[in-house]
C-alpha cells in the first residue's frame, strides 16, 4: 500500500465535506485535474452540495453523491450554463485503492458535471473512464466506509439515504474563483418568478 502512495502525485488543496456520518476531508489534486478540482471547490463554496444526498451506495465499490435532485439523473457544472466537462486522466492516478475521489458520469466521455463518488476498495475497471481528482485524508475514511455499509434497496438506493450538510474549504488552490450566486438563490429566484406567472389578472372594472 505505501508504494501506491509514493506514486501518487502531492496534493494541493483542501476541502472538508460535512456529512450527518461525520466529516469527510477531502485533498485535492489541481494541477493534475484542474478543471474537475475547479468545479468541485466553486459548488461547495457556493453551497451547491448542501442538504444533498448519499443516492448511491455499492458494498465494496463505491459511495455516490452530488446530485441536487438526489435522482442520479440531475446536477450542473459550475461552467458556462451548466455544461459537461472533459475527462481529465493522469497516468499517476489509479483506481488501485479506496479513499479516491472522482466524478461521476452518464457512461459517456466528458460528461462530467456536479456528482463524484468514493471507492470503497480497488476499482480498476474505472480506470480512464472517471476522472480522479481527490483522495480521502486521515481517519475521515472510517466517515466513507461507514456510509459504504448503509443497507440499499435493489437498485443501490440507500433505505436511509446520508445527508451532506455543508462544506468548509480549508485551502483553496485557486485564487481567482468568486462566489455565483448560490443553487438555494437560483432556486429562490425560480420559484418567485413561476409565483409571479400564477398571480390572475386584476378582473376589469365594467363601464356604466
Amino acid at each position: 500500500m505505501s508504494n501506491i502512495y509514493l506514486l501518487e502525485p502531492h496534493t494541493k488543496g483542501k476541502v472538508n465535506i460535512h456529512t450527518n456520518y461525520g466529516d469527510i476531508s477531502i485533498e485535492l489534486w489541481p494541477k493534475e485535474a484542474p478543471k474537475a478540482c475547479r468545479n468541485f471547490v466553486q459548488l461547495c463554496m457556493e453551497g451547491y452540495y448542501n442538504d444533498t444526498i448519499f443516492h448511491r451506495i455499492v458494498a465494496g465499490f463505491i459511495i455516490q453523491c452530488g446530485d441536487p435532485e438526489g435522482t442520479g439523473m440531475g446536477g450542473e457544472s459550475c461552467y458556462e450554463g451548466g455544461n459537461p466537462f472533459q475527462d481529465e486522466f493522469h497516468s499517476r492516478l489509479r483506481f488501485v485503492r479506496r479513499g479516491l475521489v472522482a466524478m461521476a458520469n452518464s457512461g459517456a466521455p466528458n460528461d462530467n458535471k456536479s456528482q463524484f463518488f468514493i471507492t470503497l476498495d480497488a476499482t480498476r475497471e474505472l480506470q480512464n473512464k472517471h476522472t480522479i481528482f481527490g483522495k480521502v485524508e486521515g481517519d475521515t475514511i472510517y466517515n466513507v466506509l461507514k456510509i459504504g455499509t448503509l443497507e440499499v434497496d435493489t437498485n443501490e438506493r440507500p433505505l436511509y439515504p446520508p445527508k451532506i450538510t455543508g462544506s468548509t474549504i480549508v485551502v483553496n488552490p485557486f485564487d481567482d474563483i468568486v462566489p455565483r450566486i448560490s443553487r438555494q438563490e437560483r432556486e429562490a429566484a425560480r420559484l418567485k418568478e413561476l409565483e409571479a406567472q400564477k398571480k390572475p389578472e386584476k378582473p376589469k372594472k365594467l363601464k356604466k
